[in-house]
């Protein structure tokens, strides 16, 4: 599979990014972030769908300081138990430089515009969060992030557009976290944030247990609508 080996910042090292080229490329560049999963199957489809879009798509190893090339499947419970093992080693504000590096790359792609998001999803929708209020990333998208009400002393830092996606029934942000976070982003017109009742965590992974199709296709829609704006 197309890939690209970008150089950690603190000089520990490289890792690689699975890379999905557009056919036509019409805009900028997606970075998504990985779920506790590595980048799987899913994560390459979800690249593949952005490139269908007509945006250069990559998504990087975050975990390789501990696994590299890791690639779970969280419908088979020992790989499912060893992701939340590998989640509990995970250093995030690593992960985060991983990122900025990663975003860094991403603008310098051959045929893009320039332009850079980030997607994420689970660990990777607080990582995103992350990201818009500590890079200088054009737009950030969060797909059922977890632990965002304790982040949101920093939302004063974002400056470019978010979109949030939170799952009514999503068992990891219970509806107490769910209404801080609609409280500690209420009225910046940056940010965007959407319930989507009924839909529990992962409902706009294909293939998930908890696929939610219709949920899936109006976040999708609000997604691609936000790249059109920000990227294209």
């Amino acid at each position: 599979m197309p890939q690209l080996t970008i150089a950690a910042t603190d000089g520990s090292g490289s890792f690689g990014a699975y890379l999905a080229e557009p056919k036509t490329p019409r805009g900028g560049t997606v970075v998504l972030i990985q779920e506790i999963f590595g980048v799987n199957q899913a994560m390459r489809a979800l690249c593949d769908w952005v490139a269908d879009m007509g945006y250069f798509a990559v998504a990087p190893d975050l975990f390789w300081r501990i696994e590299p090339g890791l690639d779970l499947n969280d419908t088979v419970e020992p790989e499912l138990a060893r992701a939340f093992q590998l989640f509990g080693q995970f250093d995030q504000a690593k992960g985060i430089e991983d990122l900025t590096a990663t975003l860094a790359v991403a603008r310098k792609l051959p045929g893009a515009n320039g332009r850079v998001g980030t997607m994420g999803f689970c660990l990777g929708g607080r990582l995103a969060f992350r990201m818009a209020t500590g890079s200088d990333a054009d737009c950030n998208i969060s797909y059922y992030g977890v632990g965002l009400e304790g982040l949101l002393a920093d939302v004063p830092k974002i400056s470019a557009p978010l979109l949030l996606h939170i799952a009514e029934a999503d068992k990891f942000v219970p509806p107490a976290a769910q209404a801080a976070i609609l409280a500690g982003v209420a009225g910046n017109p940056l940010i965007a944030a959407h319930v989507y009742p009924g839909a529990d965590h992962a409902f706009a992974r294909i293939g998930s247990p908890a696929w939610n199709a219709l949920a899936a296709t109006i976040a999708n829609g609000r997604t691609a609508e936000m790249l059109e704006r920000c990227l294209g």
